[in-house]
């Protein structure tokens, strides 16, 4: 059996080799809580030997990614952590980083749509109002959670990128200008965006309810 497994690995094509390295991340389980950390240290160690022999990819929320910055991956993973009634969230993220990810037919272009949704669903939530566009949101968020104009416009602006008439959206192109580096871009900022706007949610104080005497 292992044999056959090692054969099988050394003599794969480049991509079916990290999708063997996906496939023992996504489908180890273990109902014995010690045993269930394995994974963790497994996914540690086989990122540690990617870096030394210079690969470009890297196990990030248990896919194979195109992602080599600590940083960076520390940001994605941390928000599609985010449950409960963050969880629509999660799932765009999870969606963005697979179509990413795809080694054989990636999808940069919905991988960004997917991005930006994740913070559109996000400014939702906050706000409360499941109609409101991602600029009236923020526009009500850099009110309530004291957020500079300036981080406001930004992301105003990548909005725009993504959605006004000519953004990815909308346009269709003969010939798709669309790289991994504009996705990975719109993952990476739209993740750290979420995590910003979840922490301020986290440390908001909590409004005291004054109770009026008859």
């Amino acid at each position: 059996m292992f044999d056959n497994i090692k054969h099988h690995f050394l003599e794969a094509n480049w991509y079916e080799m990290y999708d063997f390295i996906e496939f023992t991340v996504k489908n180890y389980n273990s109902p014995i809580p010690a045993e269930a950390k394995h994974i963790e240290s497994y996914i540690t160690t086989t990122n540690k030997i990617l870096e030394m022999y210079l690969s470009a990819y890297r196990i990030v929320n248990k896919k194979i990614c195109e992602i080599t910055s600590d940083v960076e991956i520390a940001s994605i993973e941390n928000a599609t952590k985010h449950e409960g009634k963050f969880i629509t969230v999660k799932v765009h993220l999870d969606r963005a980083l697979e179509l990413l990810s795809d080694r054989q037919q990636p999808d940069y272009r919905n991988s960004i749509k997917e991005s930006i949704s994740a913070v559109e669903s996000l400014c939702s939530i906050i706000t409360n109002d499941e109609k409101a566009t991602l600029g009236k949101a923020l526009a009500k968020i850099e009110k309530s959670e004291n957020i500079h104009p300036a981080l406001k416009s930004a992301f105003s602006s990548i909005y725009g990128y993504t959605s006004d008439e000519n953004g990815i959206r909308h346009k269709l192109l003969e010939e798709d200008t669309i790289k991994q580096e504009d996705a990975k871009f719109m993952l990476v900022s739209c993740s750290a965006f979420v995590n910003y706007l979840i922490q301020k949610q986290v440390n908001a104080p909590v409004k005291e309810v004054v109770v009026e005497a008859n």
